[in-house]
């Protein structure tokens, strides 16, 4: 077996994930995942989080191999979902001496679980734990991106342990550390698993970010994703940005259309945006792109102008599910515009009227609302849509 080691007593035990097609039953993953845990053999044995359950043999086994019959003093858990803490009830019934290591928030969910804590160490800031030559420290970084989520620092070998933060989806294809690896095929994967598990918590990511700005960090070990050693600063700057809105100069156009009417109205503005001179444009159908990658862009670029027609007297339904993901992650700091369809009734466009109160973008113009095919008023008023866009845009770049 490999044995991947981060310091000569730190192991990486991680795990890829080939076969699950939606991480937490909602976001698509076509590229996998992989689950990290991390295996610290000093004096005192510690084993940062665990994997999830279908790794669970396996992984007993690579402990097995690593430690021999020796018992597993600390459990650390930065982080309790179950894709983490999947392996906890049998590490507890493997090692029933071992001490579950947490914060006043941890064992509340080890509990919920229905999982026996047993012996705890409750641990909080700036707490230090000697396993012997290794010498740890915790930090909280809550809502990042659950309530108890924090940080185990390796004061020894400048390792900082972060659960969730700073990790990616997409499994690791031989390379562990990301001078293994070429980093511009995780580029997508890193920021559309920060959009979809880390986005609605920005402020708490810089929150955490400026807490752990102190502490002398050399490696960045996820529990997600590739092990950072050599350029910290390739994901430590993307989460800057990301998490700070600072965005492209962009615009996301997507469109809910039943018969093609309210995707000719999205043609148009896409159109004289790029005559306008943006580069940056991305035209989705709702009914075809899943909302995990459409919001990542959403992130990405400050233009988001959206279209629906009329189903049913409401929102065209993929369009619904969107825009209710986006006010559930609550990017801020764009510039909007909304545009629709109707034949015999509306709905689409008085929606897309209160998604944009409850959002409170700015609005680049009024909503556009045509009845069956696209004439030549309308389609004025979509140029002017767009060229409205581009001035926000073009003015403010």
């Amino acid at each position: 077996m490999h044995q991947i080691k981060l310091a000569d007593n730190i192991y990486f035990l991680g795990f890829n994930d080939r076969r699950t097609q939606l991480f937490e039953n909602i976001w698509p993953i076509p590229n996998g995942i992989s689950y990290n845990s991390y295996l610290i053999d000093d004096d005192k044995i510690a084993l940062i989080d665990t994997v999830e359950r279908q790794f669970i043999e396996d992984y007993l086994d690579k402990i097995e191999t690593i430690i021999g019959d020796r018992n597993i003093d600390y459990l650390i858990i930065n982080h309790m979902e179950p894709d983490h803490s999947g392996a906890l009830k049998a590490i507890r019934a493997r090692y029933p001496e071992i001490t579950l290591v947490g914060n006043k928030k941890t064992f509340g969910l080890v509990e919920s679980f229905s999982i026996d804590p047993g012996k705890v160490l409750l641990v909080n800031d700036n707490d230090k734990l000697s396993l012997g030559k290794t010498n740890l420290q915790f930090q909280t970084i809550p809502m990042v991106h659950w309530p108890e989520t924090m940080v185990t620092y390796d004061e020894t070998h400048k390792i900082a342990f972060t659960g969730d933060a700073f990790g990616s989806y997409g499994t690791l294809d031989g390379g562990v550390f990301d001078d293994e690896i070429n980093l511009d095929f995780y580029e997508v994967d890193v920021m559309r698993y920060f959009t979809n598990i880390v986005g609605k918590y920005c402020a708490h990511t810089q929150r955490a970010m400026k807490k752990l700005a102190v502490l002398d960090i050399k490696m960045i070990a996820s529990t997600h994703g590739p092990v950072w050693r050599t350029n910290l600063d390739w994901v430590l700057s993307r989460y800057t940005k990301w998490s700070t809105y600072d965005m492209e100069l962009g615009v996301v156009i997507v469109y809910g259309s039943m018969y093609g009417n309210t995707q000719k109205m999205a043609e148009v503005i896409a159109r004289q945006l790029s005559v306008r001179g943006i580069k940056n444009i991305r035209v989705y159908d709702s009914s075809k792109t899943h909302s995990s990658y459409i919001i990542n862009d959403i992130f990405k670029y400050k233009g988001f102008i959206v279209g629906s027609c009329a189903y049913n007297n409401a929102l065209f339904p993929n369009v619904e599910t969107l825009l209710s993901t986006i006010e559930h992650m609550a990017p801020k700091n764009h510039y909007l515009g909304v545009f629709g369809n109707f034949l015999w009734n509306g709905g689409g466009v008085n929606n897309l009227k209160k998604f944009a109160e409850m959002i409170k973008w700015d609005m680049v113009y009024e909503p556009i609302e045509e009845k069956g095919s696209l004439k030549a008023d309308k389609f004025k008023m979509c140029i002017e849509m767009a060229d409205a866009m581009a001035d926000k845009l073009l003015q403010n770049n």
